[in-house]
């Protein structure tokens, strides 16, 4: 029972050994492959991000607006000394541009007018607005006017009964806030920038709690795509680069372990396959050559061999001579059998010294033009 039961745990242990093995082995795979599927996938993942952000400009840029005027004016006029005024950088960081060259974006002023009696005297106004470039030139200039909403008095009355809990406890107020429109579509150009803007309000009567400048993008093409659908964009945009990432670890996979799709040890093969049966075929028409050649030999042999034992003593030398002339020699048979290698050599030569013939004669031609040409300076 021992000795039956030997073998078969001796075969258990092998198919153990080799199970784990093979286990071991799958488990380095599986983890290799997934090491390598997880790489690709974040370098797709920093890829799309850094186009993203390289490509898509700001989307929208507020900044608030500051008016400035003279304080040093007759004191006895009503109103302002002068017309308010503010300077806007379209820098940040002093660096990088908010706005993107050839890119059309939206610009407008919010201003939050109190509803005083002053404002609603005014009427309209206008809001200028002067974009300017690095070097101080103007490069656009536009006017829009504007005014406050206008509200009955029964309506104003009205409102302030409605609205007088929230007023009294400072949690609404009476104002009003003006949007105005001061480009559609501004472009800024990449030769001449634009880096900031000079907004003036031209009216000393106006009276503004604050104002804000508000620049959007409008977009267009890829720009609107990856706006507007930024999850889709960005599924597509990782799939793409993972693919491309994948084709690109395959080959350099097919390179390293088969030397390429198509292993140069095939065209290595059929070269020397070629070479061998031309070295076969030389070798053959050597040894027939030399198959002729001694028969050639044993025919002259035994031809001489004959008319010296019978008639050499009557004829003497000049039957012999008639022998040797009945039966040439090997030596011409030798010589044709080598004619198409030397006419091989005799047409190669010819070939050689037709190409140097005419490198001499280009020479001779060259050297006659620099000659005609040195005379003619």
């Amino acid at each position: 029972m021992g000795a039956a039961m030997g073998p078969m745990l001796h075969w258990v242990q092998d198919v153990a050994a080799v199970t784990l093995l093979k286990a071991r082995r799958t488990l380095l795979q599986a983890a290799i492959l997934f090491c390598t599927l997880f790489l690709l996938l974040w370098v797709s993942v920093f890829l799309y991000g850094s186009f993203y952000y390289s490509y898509m400009p700001t989307v929208s840029f507020s900044t608030p607006v500051h008016f400035y005027y003279a304080s040093d004016c007759d004191t006895a006029e009503a109103g302002l000394c002068s017309f308010p005024t503010a300077n806007i950088s379209f820098m940040r960081n002093e660096r990088s541009q908010v706005m993107a060259n050839g890119q059309p974006y939206r610009v407008s002023l919010e201003l939050e007018m109190p509803e005083s009696p002053v404002n609603q005297q005014l009427g309209m106004f206008m809001v200028r607005m002067s974009c300017y470039t690095k070097g101080g030139k103007i490069v656009s200039s536009v006017g829009r006017s504007t005014m406050l909403h206008f509200r009955s008095f029964l309506l104003q009355t009205l409102s302030t009964l409605c609205f007088s809990p929230l007023l009294l406890t400072g949690m609404a107020e009476q104002k009003q806030l003006i949007e105005v429109e001061l480009y559609s579509d501004y472009k800024t150009n990449a030769y001449e920038p634009t880096i900031g803007a000079v907004i003036q309000i031209q009216s000393k009567q106006v009276q503004i709690y604050s104002s804000q400048l508000r620049i959007h993008a409008y977009f267009t093409g890829i720009r609107y795509l990856l706006y507007n659908f930024p999850l889709t964009s960005a599924v597509i945009g990782v799939s793409t680069n993972f693919a491309f990432l994948s084709v690109v670890a395959l080959f350099g996979y097919l390179q390293f372990i088969w030397g390429g799709l198509w292993p140069p040890d095939q065209v290595r093969v059929r070269v020397m396959m070629g070479d061998s049966t031309r070295t076969q075929r030389r070798r053959e028409e050597a040894r027939k050559r030399m198959e002729r050649e001694n028969s050639q030999k044993e025919l002259s042999t035994a031809a001489e061999i004959g008319p010296v034992n019978g008639t050499y003593g009557l004829q003497g030398n000049g039957t012999l001579e008639e022998t040797l002339s009945e039966h040439p020699s090997v030596n011409p048979d030798a010589s044709g059998a080598e004619a198409p290698d030397n006419k091989e050599e005799d047409k190669d030569n010819k070939n050689i010294t037709s190409c140097c013939g005419r490198a001499v004669n280009f020479l001779c031609s060259c050297k006659v033009l620099l000659l005609c040409c040195s005379f003619l300076v």
